[in-house]
């Protein structure tokens, strides 16, 4: 039986989800049958044939009324701006994925719930871990989904990252302390040039012009994954001048002695045994624009792994912050489908 999702929400991570399924085989498993984007059908229709990241979409794409048509099947489209203003109850729906990253407190979200919609997957952490039902990690801890839930967290990119780093590290050598600086491609919420677009000043500088630190939840977002790192993960962010892939620089005082050797050892193990498709490693000297496009929620760059003393290490983890994701949202989304009562 096919899974009925409809988008809401059709900006970067919205169309990757739209663009992924199409590449991905579990398109013979869901189903896209609506989307709502404030944004006009035509533009719509536009920003799907033609991306400057992903390149032009390999199929058809036509709008015939006010329907978005993919490969000739039909997708509504509505234009709200708020929760209740669709009827999703009529679209028959298995499940919304909340992809515009404006909702995060179980308030907000339970608006689409009173409206008809029977489930969310949201591409956003919620506000707190009360805000939703559960948080999963595809390939981490998605068995803990039994189908009753309504509001589900799919986390964030750089989450999905590197949660599988940190629980392999500690698993195998164990995690004293961990500090987090991730390096994240330009994102909407920046101007591209100076203007007053945030109540974060550094926010309101030109997103192509400078390296700009910003706030980030990852440390919360790990201890939600990992409980036993609580308090012991740090985190900072710096938006830098690149259109997507981003990067993770790990440092983290291990429990017992290691090499550089041995980590990249265990984690190239575990990258092809425990976290197929999700975990790679690569020891080619590469370049953030050589993971555009990446399927896998993270690759360490081993070539960059490096000791200071024998228990201080330092990994470098490359993500493709919206491709990765995307997938990882959608293989989620069937692995809940699967599991939803009468399927």
């Amino acid at each position: 039986m096919t899974l009925r999702i409809a988008i809401n929400g059709y900006g970067r991570i919205g169309r990757c989800l739209l663009r992924a399924l199409h590449e991905s085989p579990l398109r013979r498993e869901i189903s896209v049958v609506a989307i709502n984007e404030p944004a006009d059908l035509e533009s719509m229709a536009y920003l799907t044939r033609f991306d400057s990241t992903h390149g032009r979409f390999s199929g058809a794409v036509a709008i015939r009324g006010e329907r978005l048509c993919i490969d000739e099947e039909e997708i509504e489209v509505f234009h709200e701006r708020r929760p209740e203003g669709v009827d999703w109850r009529r679209l028959d729906l298995d499940l919304l994925v909340e992809a515009s990253g404006r909702y995060a407190h179980r308030h907000e979200l339970e608006a689409f719930l009173a409206a008809g919609c029977p489930r969310l997957l949201l591409s956003q952490p919620g506000h707190s871990a009360a805000d939703v039902d559960r948080t999963v990690v595809q390939g981490m801890n998605q068995d803990s989904l039994v189908g009753r839930e309504r509001l589900v967290s799919a986390a964030s990119c750089t989450t999905n990252a590197i949660v599988p780093v940190l629980a392999i590290l500690d698993r195998e050598f164990g995690i004293e302390h961990a500090l987090m600086t991730t390096l994240h491609s330009v994102m909407n919420d920046q101007p591209l040039i100076d203007g007053y677009h945030h109540d974060d000043l550094r926010r309101t500088r030109s997103a192509m012009q400078s390296m700009i630190p910003v706030a980030t939840g990852l440390a919360r977002g790990v201890a939600r994954l990992l409980p036993a790192l609580e308090d012991r993960v740090a985190a900072k962010a710096i938006r830098v001048p690149v259109s997507n892939v981003s990067a993770i620089d790990l440092v983290t005082t291990l429990s017992r002695r290691a090499s550089a050797i041995e980590i990249n050892a265990r984690l190239r193990g575990e990258a092809e045994a425990g976290y197929p498709g999700l975990l790679a490693c690569t020891d080619e000297p590469h370049a953030s624009i050589d993971f555009n496009h990446s399927l896998q929620s993270a690759i360490v760059d081993t070539g960059l792994t490096q000791m200071s003393g024998e228990r201080l290490a330092n990994l470098f983890i490359w993500f493709d912050n919206e491709w990765g994701f995307a997938n990882r949202m959608l293989e989620l989304a069937a692995f809940w489908g699967r599991r939803l009562p009468g399927r």
